[in-house]
């Protein structure tokens, strides 16, 4: 065993705390940022917006893309469905 051993076994050591720390950190910003307002609006729009891409794309026979349905939902229905919410 080489001077460096005792050396190297703390840095595993730290590594795996900090790891393990890092992972309950990331799990508690995780849920808190799953059950904020913001995320929550964000989800029920995003529906608003996939269910306008359906209608679209039912009309053109096509798949008319999520960017595409996006634009045109947001220039003509956005500012009505955030006042009806």
């Amino acid at each position: 065993m080489g001077w460096w051993e005792p050396l190297r076994l703390l840095v595993q050591t730290l590594a795996i705390y900090i790891n393990t720390y890092m992972t309950v950190a990331l799990s508690s910003a995780d849920m808190l940022f799953k059950n904020s307002v913001l995320y929550k609006e964000f989800l029920e729009e995003r529906e608003e917006i996939l269910r306008h891409k359906w209608v679209m794309s039912e009309k053109e026979g096509k798949d008319v893309g999520f960017e595409k349905a996006l634009l045109d939902w947001n220039f003509k229905h956005r500012v009505g469905w955030k006042k009806t919410r």
